[in-house]
């Protein structure tokens, strides 16, 4: 354009503004991790957890509550309890009910292991440590009728005792496989969802079968 070449800045006129670049407001909570946090502090956190999904188990309905935030400290903590409720019963070997303890740790870890992988093999959604959690939490039901059962045997051996523990152990083997169907009913492909709960009715099949043949020696 004509004339512009001629158009000079004084070096006397200020230059007024900010020259920075806005960024995002600083959070103090961004700074903060767990590993700043208590020990106790982390405990109780965990313990919540965990009791908050043992809920979710006892109160079965479709949710994502133990996909969102999976663990595998609450399925430890039932296996444990479990296999330590099911040791001293009656087995082949005369020593301290040791093989039963490692029986139930097979069955449970080994038995959800092969439950994901058939899982996963038909197309499944869900992650491996996520099937691990659902089905490992969904023992719970079975592990309260462990509990009633040996405090049932306390009481005689007899066929009124027998019939009280078929019943609750039928109860809560149904609680523990539709428990876990709720939880991974969304995750499996609609028309193989037969295929998927037919591993789970066995597994939880089985655990009861242990539960029910349980006689303190």
């Amino acid at each position: 354009f004509a004339g512009l070449a001629d158009v000079s800045i004084s070096e006397d006129i200020p230059v007024e503004g900010e020259i920075t670049v806005p960024v995002g407001s600083h959070s103090p909570d961004e700074d903060y991790s767990t590993l700043d946090e208590p020990v106790r502090e982390t405990i109780m956190r965990d313990l919540k957890a965990v009791g908050k999904k043992f809920v979710h188990v006892m109160y079965p309905k479709k949710s994502s509550a133990l996909l969102r935030d999976w663990d595998l400290w609450g399925p430890l903590v039932l296996c444990v309890s479990l296999a330590l409720m099911l040791q001293g019963g009656s087995a082949d070997s005369k020593e301290d009910g040791g093989p039963q303890f490692a029986e139930v740790f097979v069955i449970i870890w080994f038995g959800a292991v092969v439950i994901t992988l058939n899982s996963k093999l038909l197309g499944g959604t869900i992650s491996f440590f996520q099937s691990l959690c659902v089905l490992g939490y969904c023992v719970l039901p079975l592990t309260v009728a462990m509990l009633v059962c040996r405090l049932v045997l306390l009481a005689g051996s007899g066929t009124v005792s027998f019939i009280i523990r078929l019943i609750v152990v039928v109860a809560m083997f149904g609680w523990s496989t539709l428990a876990s169907t709720a939880f991974l009913a969304d995750s499996q492909p609609p028309n193989r969802k037969a295929l998927v709960v037919y591993p789970i009715f066995l597994f939880y099949f089985v655990i009861s079968w242990m539960i029910l043949t349980f006689t303190p020696q």
